[in-house]
């Protein structure tokens, strides 16, 4: 029987909705299919958001969320998930690009979506991997970061305990990737399956 594992997904002033909201999509409809059939198990994925301060932050399409933590009262996280969108800002925040590498080591699995990537740099956690990011700003990354092997065209790029996503849709095949690894594969199709989502199942 697999264990409960906890996804934090980290918000910021000017997230990007959908890495965020997919991602959270796919482990919330999971764990509701997999409760369905296994009443009695503890969740399978217990999901929720974490920023700086835990005050509401506005997403880059103007949606205005509220943090479940902020960082010094957010709980252990098993699968952390760095979302990207307008993230120039926070990355100049040490106390953002701190957190992120203390969590990562206390993590199974960190991934990034989109611009995430770029959190996932500057915290140390890409140095010597493989990694990818939104089409758009692949240059800039492998600019900023040349001890990172950045790659297009792969939908998500899986290197065991760090997994980066392409842009902002490639954040929904990413997380049921790692239903997979995390679940089974029969409980990523399922999940695909009731969120009417056609996975890229390669990435």
């Amino acid at each position: 029987m697999k264990a409960a594992a906890s996804v934090g997904i980290f918000v910021f002033e000017g997230v990007e909705l959908l890495d965020l909201a997919g991602p959270h999509e796919v482990f919330t409809t999971a764990s509701r299919l997999h409760r369905r059939d296994h009443e009695q198990d503890p969740e399978l994925f217990g999901v929720f958001t974490v920023g700086r301060t835990g005050e509401p932050v506005k997403a880059h399409a103007g949606l205005l969320i509220t943090p479940d933590y902020a960082f010094s009262g957010c709980p252990e996280v098993d699968v952390l998930v760095v979302p990207g969108g307008m993230v120039d800002a926070e990355l100049a925040r040490a106390e953002s690009i701190g957190w992120i590498a203390a969590a990562a080591m206390r993590t199974s699995i960190t991934a990034s979506v989109c611009t995430g990537a770029f959190f996932l740099a500057a915290a140390g956690l890409l140095d010597g991997r493989r990694a990818t990011t939104h089409w758009e700003d692949v240059d800039d990354l492998r600019e900023r970061w040349p001890s990172v092997t950045v790659e297009e065209g792969a939908r998500w790029i899986d290197e065991g305990g760090v997994v980066t996503a392409a842009g902002i849709s490639a954040g929904i095949d990413m997380s049921l990737h790692l239903v997979e690894r995390l679940a089974g594969r029969d409980l990523a199709l399922r999940t695909a399956h009731q969120m009417d989502y056609s996975w890229i199942d390669e990435g």
